[in-house]
């Protein structure tokens, strides 16, 4: 049973959503019929490599005086999970090269550990996630090859599997981040606590016949 992920790495409920969905894929009672694939979806087609204003900094753009309360409840979201989201430290920047690494990583089966890598950098610890140097590092530190990180980075391979994720999100009608769409079904929330998300696995487990798609 195959169960696509649709995220960013600038996500902050990504992060705590990955938490979730691997917890509840595990504990499944048939846990290794399901495949998770990380579907690649760009908060910020536009945005570029330089370092700009802080993920806290731009929250309060858009939130305003209720800014300091939803940074707060995320962070605090985040500790459930295990996880240190430093909003003040990181800073957005282009994540399509982020996504590109991910694709390398899944040829290798290794797309789970280097997302992680990567979502640990930004939200963590304020890496730049756009800097190929940083992305290089990342990408060996979780088990990549360097030689195939660098052709990738120097290069466009996987810009196309990136795009083809966002048409299939679009196509699927994912329109926000994390969505987990199972075997194919509607998209549904990926920051629902693991409990439920176990739940819709077993369920689907259930009707589904035959091997994983």
């Amino acid at each position: 049973m195959r169960v696509e992920v649709f995220g960013d790495v600038l996500c902050p409920w990504c992060y705590m959503g990955k938490r979730r969905i691997e917890a509840a894929a595990s504990q499944v009672t048939e846990a290794g019929r399901v495949q998770i694939v990380w579907r690649s979806h760009e908060l910020d087609p536009g945005a570029g490599r330089i370092l700009g204003p802080t993920a806290a900094e731009a929250m309060s753009t858009w939130w305003g005086e209720k800014a300091p309360e939803r940074i707060a409840q995320i962070q605090t979201e985040g500790r459930l999970e295990g996880l240190e989201l430093n909003l003040h430290a990181a800073r957005p920047v282009s994540s399509f090269d982020a996504h590109r690494l991910i694709h390398l990583a899944a040829e290798h089966d290794l797309a789970g550990a280097v997302m992680e890598s990567l979502l640990h950098a930004y939200h963590t610890e304020g890496q730049n996630i756009a800097d190929p140097q940083v992305l290089e590092q990342l990408g060996v530190k979780a088990g990549l090859r360097t030689v195939d990180v660098r052709d990738v980075l120097g290069g466009e391979a996987h810009a196309l599997s990136v795009k083809a994720d966002e048409r299939r999100a679009a196509a699927l009608r994912v329109t926000s981040v994390p969505s987990v769409v199972i075997d194919g079904g509607p998209p549904t929330s990926g920051t629902q606590p693991s409990a439920r998300l176990r739940l819709l696995l077993e369920e689907a487990l259930s009707v589904s016949h035959g091997p994983g798609r």
